[in-house]
């Protein structure tokens, strides 16, 4: 194993979770891996290295896809309920590995342990939905315009689905894809980020010792490592007829457009740049408590972190100077320490976006409320910690414009009636998430009317950040018009065939046409 320099039981949690290899990468449960380049990862906790993973190459890829395409045929077979049973099982070792995963997500990715565990207990909680849903999968029953007829609709798993996750959900958002998909009859494959590797190796330990000990194909939950190159070969492959990718709306576009060539399916979930309006109704208690969580939390590095707060004038200042002092109350350092708020970005190249992104404010003619910049001492080793900052734009500026991953949350004031926010918060190409903080029963009703926020998540006197699982998950826009997660977002994992029996001894033709022989 790597060595790893931690206070906080980094060793043990990968002990935990069967990370006994440096040399992990591709992987169909079994004991195969890649004989791909070396792929190091190190934490922007402390920069150290925690472990290594091969990636993957054409001839692992191709072995992946031979085990996957045939544990299909004994898994979609296998009865919905029965494939519900196996999901909860994965369930339960979440539960027993909790600490362990929550706490590698931490060291791994950046963010608070608090949020690791929240991340784990998101995929608990998609497992639960999952398992009821193995006995819902229905479809509908309609009549017939022919007599002694009868038709009726019904969902088949569509075989080999491609997972694309990103670094800043490194196990929740696979979860999420692959719970559902498992229910459907589905197998998986699965390219996690780059940047946390290792999380997905103890994910898929975690996954190929439940199929293992219900004697189930290994190929039916699937690991490969790499960058973007790996990626292709899902989404240029035929053999995958659903990739389900989540990062930047960049990625997004490339990936919907060479799934698209081989008239494939794709479930995107892309950028967001989120905001909230404050109207003179708001409780600015309240306001205060969502806008911060979700302009700091996971150092700004939520899809569906909060970017904009757009504020009415006749209450700025007094909300404005609320935040700041929340500002100031921030404690920034190892996010393993539960007396931190903000862990660190992801990597050096995050760092540097961040301070691009304070630079082109500026020279656009914003003011910095919050002064930002990166920390360096003590326990700041990595280069990655950088302290959340506060800007004055306006709603036309380019960088506002954007999604920067990073604590910068930039303060808009708006006039007149909420028609006016909601104008402005629409602007944007992104549709994600949206929130409204009022106690105005009129502003709230219109913001959620179809003449308000045009995102997939709109949300009143709660913030923009987090979803729960029973709700479908995703964003319209350059977001992708993707839905995860909750709901009858199962559906994009399955195929749906229309089906009519005849039970008589005639063969009547549809509309009344007549063929006689």
């Amino acid at each position: 194993m790597a060595e790893v320099l931690s206070d906080f039981g980094i060793r043990e949690a990968l002990e935990q979770l069967g990370i006994k290899a440096i040399n992990e990468g591709t992987s169909t449960g079994s004991n195969h891996f890649s004989n791909g380049e070396i792929i190091e990862s190190f934490s922007p906790v402390d920069g150290k290295l925690i472990g290594k993973v091969k990636a993957t190459t054409a001839a692992d890829y191709d072995k992946v896809m031979t085990a996957a395409t045939s544990a299909f045929k004994t898994w979609r077979t296998t009865p919905a309920p029965q494939r519900g049973e196996v999901v909860r099982q994965f369930g339960e070792k979440l539960r027993e590995k909790k600490e362990a995963l929550g706490k590698l997500v931490s060291y791994e990715m950046g963010k608070s342990y608090q949020e690791g565990l929240g991340e784990v207990q998101e995929m608990i909680d998609i497992c639960d939905f999952a398992v009821g849903l193995s006995r819902q999968l229905h479809g509908l029953t309609m009549h017939s315009e022919r007599p002694g007829h009868r038709m009726y609709e019904q969902y088949h798993p569509l075989g080999v689905v491609g997972i694309i996750s990103a670094f800043n959900f490194p196990v929740a958002v696979w979860a999420w894809n692959t719970a559902l998909a498992w229910i459907c009859g589905d197998v998986c494959v699965w390219k996690p980020s780059e940047k946390t590797p290792i999380c997905g190796v103890a994910c898929q330990n975690i996954a190929a010792e439940v199929f293992k000990e219900n004697g189930l194909p290994e190929g039916i939950c699937n690991l490969i490592n790499g960058d973007y190159k790996v990626g292709e070969m899902m989404t240029k492959d035929v053999r995958v007829p659903l990739v389900s990718a989540t990062g930047s709306t960049r990625m997004g576009k490339i990936v919907a457009q060479e799934v698209a060539k081989r008239l494939g399916k794709s479930l995107l979930e892309l950028g967001g740049n989120n905001a909230i309006i404050v109207t003179p109704d708001a409780d600015i208690k309240m306001t205060v408590i969502g806008a911060v969580f979700g302009a700091v939390g996971t150092a700004g590095q939520r899809c569906t972190s909060t970017r904009r707060l757009i504020i009415h004038d006749s209450i700025y200042d007094k909300v404005k100077d609320a935040v700041v002092k929340a500002y100031g109350q921030l404690r920034i350092g190892n996010p393993l320490d539960e007396n931190n708020h903000v862990g660190p970005l992801i990597d050096k190249d995050a760092v540097n976006m961040y301070n691009a992104a304070l630079e082109k404010v500026v020279v656009e003619g914003g003011n910095i409320v919050v002064e930002g910049g990166v920390c360096s001492g003590e326990g700041y080793e990595s280069g990655c910690y950088v302290k959340p900052a506060i800007a004055e734009a306006k709603p036309g500026f380019e960088i506002v414009q954007h999604e920067t991953f990073a604590p910068v949350l930039y303060l808009l004031k708006y006039s007149g009636d909420v028609e006016n926010a909601i104008a402005i918060q629409n602007e944007v190409a992104q549709g994600l998430s949206s929130a409204i903080m009022t106690n105005n029963l009129r502003e709230a009703e219109r913001f959620l009317s179809v003449a308000g926020s045009d995102c997939g998540i709109a949300n009143v006197n709660i913030g923009t950040s987090g979803a729960e699982i029973g709700g479908a998950f995703g964003g319209e826009k350059d977001t992708g018009g993707g839905r995860e997660s909750g709901s009858d977002a199962w559906k994009v994992y399955m195929r749906r065939q229309t089906n009519t029996i005849n039970y008589t001894t005639d063969l009547p033709l549809a509309q009344g046409i007549k063929f006689d022989l």
